[in-house]
């Protein structure tokens, strides 16, 4: 009796240490996979060639747009947005120095009537109160033309520090945003959602 209790207690020792020898051999070879792999995200990583970040960069852009405009442009090698830059403060320009002349030659026919002259331009074509709207019209329009002109050179400014910041903006495929839609098998609803992987 005691031999049997003794054989079936050797054999359960035998399962036994079998099972922690696998047991040990199995956390080796496991360890030996997760060193090689480490050891290949490392060599992967170091293959990974990427610009280095500038944090002066969008400073810089804006600097060189505001000293001169379409300058930020060309620093962040956006050459095709120089002459937008300049055709919209052209045209800005363009219309503050028109309505600035138009505005002076009605000034100048509106001085002369006060003086008792009446040899201006618009004498028996417009009267006082005439010149005095047009006046006002085209004060009106040359100050909002100057206020397009600045908006157009903040613009610019603006432009281009975005543009720096884009730039250097992280587009590296260990960064994604998946979303997904799943069948509930449960329930039989729709589930909705976002996934967001980011791998060192």
């Amino acid at each position: 009796m005691l031999n049997k209790y003794a054989i079936v207690l050797i054999i359960i020792l035998a399962f036994c240490s079998n099972t922690w020898a696998q047991e040990d051999k199995n956390s080796e070879d496991k360890e030996e996979v997760q060193t090689e792999t480490l050891e290949e995200l490392q060599v992967e990583a170091n293959n990974i060639v990427s610009d280095p970040i500038d944090p002066l960069a969008p400073a810089r852009a804006a600097f060189y747009s505001a000293v001169l405009p379409g300058l930020g442009q060309a620093y962040n090698k956006k050459y095709w947005k120089i002459p937008i830059v300049y055709a919209g403060l052209g045209i800005g320009m363009y219309f503050y120095l028109d309505n600035n002349k138009e505005y002076q030659r009605y000034r100048d026919a509106y001085k002369r009537r006060l003086a008792g002259f009446t040899d201006d331009e618009f004498y028996g074509t417009i009267n006082d109160d005439g010149l005095r709207e047009a006046q006002k019209t085209l004060s009106r329009n040359r100050e909002i033309s100057l206020l397009v002109t600045i908006a157009i050179y903040a613009l610019n400014i603006i432009d281009a520090n975005v543009d720096a910041h884009l730039l250097q903006y992280n587009v590296d495929d260990n960064l994604s945003l998946a979303p997904h839609y799943k069948i509930n098998e449960f329930d039989n609803t729709g589930d909705l959602g976002i996934t967001v992987n980011f791998k060192f």
